[in-house]
């Protein structure tokens, strides 16, 4: 089972009532209500996400760990307690192993380029997946150049789970890191993590997991996936834009170099060479977004209250819904893993007559939000022998409604292109 899977005691959502907590669903879009899939790009955010930044701003504005006045000390708080909140949300044990960053984007880049550029050489290897973000395969195309270590990618099966019936062909004695995504981000299959770091555990090597669809839609324990760093993005699990989340073994942040210099990051300073600071604050150079981490916690304590569990049996069920429907319909093509228990809420198709692009253009008439293109997963689509395809993302605030508008729009594009 994956551990994105697993379940105790859930309760339906009420997907009605949530609605309500979104601004943004209330408006049009072309005259139409806005039928909102495009979730994995970036997730819609609650009135209490909004709310939360907005009172930092008006109430407790000031700049965190450098002062000893009221203001300054409210922020910090709030910022630490932010960081112990994302701690629990991914069941991690120490909060200190918790750095914030921009997005996954840059956790990314600051373990190539911190952990990577300390302890990879010429004859080293790294293992990606075929499946992998243009996020978690081009910092270490530019870590390969600068280091000499070698890339190796695992495949996929027919319906895009990775091979792991093979993996001691891609893992060996060479491999030192193995980076992959918790969730593709184009196809929707949940990956088999734990197999993998078992693998990667047998021959010495770390675990890289790009969490970024994996932590919005269901619960994560580090521990249980057994890896060494985990990043997710919360602007695709209802916080704010311009903060990312990096999870990393003490051991292993005590023991990387800074990935950037200035100021908070220091111990000490001379005009000849400088000191760090202690993990987390050695990776957090500089002025924090504040008010984002502030916006984070409040989309951490909305998604508790509904519950991982549950908002992970909503997403089972309305995929396994969007399948159905999409089934129905003999010109869409559509991707990724058949059984829904093997994927997140996350459908991509391709119209045998119509471009992505078109299509997407043509359903948004309708009021409905989907994403057409590679999906920063060029090779993958590659692998698959297309160029592009739609995508239909879903969340907490989507129902069969939602899947029924989307159906509704591409008969309706057909029609638009006398079909």
């Amino acid at each position: 089972m994956n551990p994105v899977d697993t379940q105790t005691k859930t309760a339906p959502l009420d997907v009605e009532q949530i609605r309500q907590d979104f601004p943004i669903l209330r408006r049009k879009v072309h005259g139409k209500r806005l039928v909102y899939l495009d979730n994995a790009a970036t997730s819609q955010k609650p009135q209490s996400v909004i709310d939360a930044i907005s009172h930092y701003y008006s109430h407790s504005n000031a700049n965190v760990h450098r002062g000893v006045h009221c203001l300054a000390e409210e922020a910090t708080e709030a910022y630490e307690t932010v960081r112990r909140k994302v701690c629990q949300f991914i069941n991690g044990d120490d909060p200190n192993s918790i750095v914030f960053t921009r997005n996954t984007t840059e956790s990314v880049n600051l373990v190539a380029h911190a952990w990577g550029r300390k302890f990879l050489g010429k004859g080293d290897e790294v293992v990606l997946t075929v499946t992998e973000h243009h996020s978690n395969l081009v910092p270490w195309q530019l870590l390969a150049e600068d280091t000499g270590c070698k890339l190796r990618f695992i495949d996929i099966d027919d319906e895009g789970r990775l091979r792991t019936d093979h993996l001691d062909e891609y893992i060996t004695e060479k491999t030192k890191l193995v980076c992959m995504g918790h969730v593709s981000n184009a196809l929707g299959t949940i990956h088999s993590v734990r197999t993998i770091a078992c693998a990667a555990r047998a021959v010495g090597a770390l675990v890289f997991v790009d969490g970024a669809q994996g932590a919005p839609h269901g619960p994560v324990n580090v521990e249980t996936l057994d890896c060494d760093f985990y990043a997710y993005s919360p602007h695709k699990a209802l916080g704010p834009l311009g903060i990312g989340v990096l999870w990393a073994r003490r051991d292993l942040l005590e023991e990387m170099n800074p990935f950037l210099g200035g100021g908070e990051m220091i111990r000490n300073v001379s005009l000849e060479r400088s000191t760090w600071a202690g993990v987390p604050y050695k990776f957090e150079a500089g002025t924090p977004s504040v008010a984002d981490a502030v916006g984070l916690g409040a989309s951490i304590d909305y998604l508790m209250e509904l519950g991982m569990e549950n908002v992970r049996t909503h997403e089972k069920q309305i995929v396994s819904y969007a399948m159905e429907r999409l089934a129905e319909l003999p010109f869409i093509r559509f991707f990724g893993p058949r059984d829904p228990a093997d994927r997140c809420g996350l459908v991509s198709f391709i119209d045998a007559d119509i471009h992505p692009h078109d299509l997407g253009t043509v359903v948004d008439q309708h009021g409905v939000a989907i994403r057409a293109g590679h999906h920063c997963a060029k090779p993958l689509m590659h692998r698959l022998g297309v160029v592009a395809t739609a995508r239909a993302s879903f969340y907490i605030y989507n129902d069969r409604s939602d899947v029924n508008k989307l159906i509704d729009s591409l008969l309706e594009a057909r029609k638009v292109f006398g079909l």
